[in-house]
């Protein structure tokens, strides 16, 4: 796609000084603008690179004033990077907006769908499913029966979605992830083996949730496995049958949550955290990476570590974890003395 900087300017609500026609079809930094790039100049820093640049278009603060000449066309606006980043918002809205059915796929009976859907090829949609509004469903993708999904979703290639699944609004599912698959339940019986313990729930994701690649929900033993509205989950993580995450919970890649704890709202959790199952970790915890959360965690902890405690004293112990080797050599030299 090719915009001029005339197009460019009405969107950003910007004045164009240079030439009006230029068109740029990619984004560059702006130390490495190339003919027919885009590119950007907000911190003070890198000033001086707007006058090599070959960007054919350069968005610059209001206040900018060139001190040399400059072969770039610039577009003033009020906020550089704040334009930058709504136009890179813009040209993925833009980069999104299909719309029809490709073939081959698959629609089975009683599916009903809104206006401007897309539905990639080699798609599988299942009985019973209700599709909103604009909902984009890339290639390769699985959606099973009964499943209800709302307005302005995006499913983008090879994302499965199993049966009874209910989707809200706004929702992005990245590639790779499974929603709804069993959850880990098996019995053990008395000759060592384990009985599967069927796993008749579903999974529910709120509105405005954002799913990473490749991460999995679990559906209920019974009930429902629940991701409150604003929900973002990184890549690679694991979220098992019964959990709750309440609104707005930040989850980072490679963690996992044991079955049936709850997570409250508007937490941060680090990298590689391990949840023990059943558990409660209230509103506005944080957890560092790589931390073990093995007991319930109270409204605004900030904790780190494994079995995990409160940061500040981890932070100082720290100091002494570090200073083991000579703290034990310091006791070795007093113990001779007093021998």
């Amino acid at each position: 796609m090719k915009f001029t900087a005339e197009q460019i300017a009405g969107i950003l609500d910007g004045e164009v000084v240079g030439n009006p026609n230029a068109e740029v079809y990619k984004l560059s930094k702006i130390e490495e603008g190339s003919l027919g790039s885009l590119t950007f100049l907000s911190n003070p820093k890198y000033q001086n690179y707007i006058y090599s640049t070959q960007a054919t278009i350069t968005i610059v603060n209001k206040s900018f004033e060139p001190e040399q000449p400059i072969l770039t066309t610039l577009i003033k606006v009020e906020d550089a990077y704040q334009s930058f980043s709504k136009l890179l918002e813009y040209y993925n809205q833009v980069k999104l907006m299909k719309s029809g059915i490709e073939q081959p796929s698959v629609l089975s009976e009683n599916v009903t769908y809104g206006e401007d859907l897309y539905l990639g090829s080699f798609c599988y949609v299942g009985k019973n499913v209700t599709i909103g509004k604009n909902v984009k469903i890339y290639p390769n993708t699985f959606i099973g029966d009964n499943v209800i999904i709302g307005d302005n979703c995006v499913f983008f290639a090879g994302v499965r979605i199993y049966s009874e699944t209910e989707i809200g609004n706004n929702c992005v599912i990245h590639s790779g992830v499974i929603v709804g698959s069993d959850g880990f339940g098996f019995a053990p019986l008395e000759d060592g083996s384990y009985s599967k313990i069927p796993q008749i729930g579903n999974v529910i994701l709120e509105d405005d949730v954002e799913i990473g690649s490749c991460t999995t929900i679990d559906r209920a033993t019974m009930g429902s496995t629940i991701i409150r509205k604003g929900v973002k989950l990184d890549n690679q993580i694991q979220i098992a049958h019964n959990v709750e995450i309440g609104e707005n919970t930040v989850i980072a890649a490679q963690t996992g949550v044991a079955g049936s704890s709850k997570i409250g709202k508007n937490c941060m959790i680090g990298g590689q955290v391990g949840v023990a199952g059943h558990i409660t970790i209230g509103d506005n915890v944080r957890i560092q990476a790589q931390s073990g959360i093995g007991k319930s965690l109270k409204d605004g902890e900030i904790v780190q570590g494994s079995p995990a405690f409160n940061y500040g004293d981890f932070s100082k112990s720290f100091v002494h974890f570090r200073n083991l080797p000579k703290i034990v050599n310091d006791l070795d030299a007093l113990k001779k003395k007093l021998e």
